[in-house]
């Protein structure tokens, strides 16, 4: 899969029951957005990215696109506005850890800029 095929896919719900995703794989997942640098990957656990704008205003309309994307995808990521700037973070609760919908959701996210 390349870059752009990451946006392109849809969230999967997780009803539980699989690993999160680890090492190698979560890795590889990581280099698929398409900028890796911006997304940080905290103890293999969640994924988090700030995002920077130039007032209030424009950081809530991203939360609100963003805010439709996830109900859009079934998947919601934890959201912090503060003036100037939103930080995303986000995991899939159902295995207390990152999957493969993770990164769908950080890819589409990053394409609503």
């Amino acid at each position: 899969m390349n870059k752009a095929g990451l946006a392109e896919r849809n969230c999967v719900p997780c009803r539980g029951g699989v690993p999160p995703v680890k090492g190698k794989d979560l890795s590889g997942l990581h280099r698929l957005l398409a900028e890796p640098a911006q997304w940080k990957i905290v103890d293999e656990h969640h994924i988090v990215r700030t995002y920077k704008f130039p007032d209030f205003k424009s950081a809530l309309a991203f939360v609100n696109r963003v805010g439709e994307l996830a109900e859009e995808q079934g998947h919601h990521p934890d959201i912090l506005l503060g003036w100037g700037k939103v930080e995303i973070t986000t995991w899939t609760h159902a295995v207390d850890g990152l999957t493969e919908s993770d990164f769908i959701l950080a890819a589409k996210i990053d394409e609503l800029l």
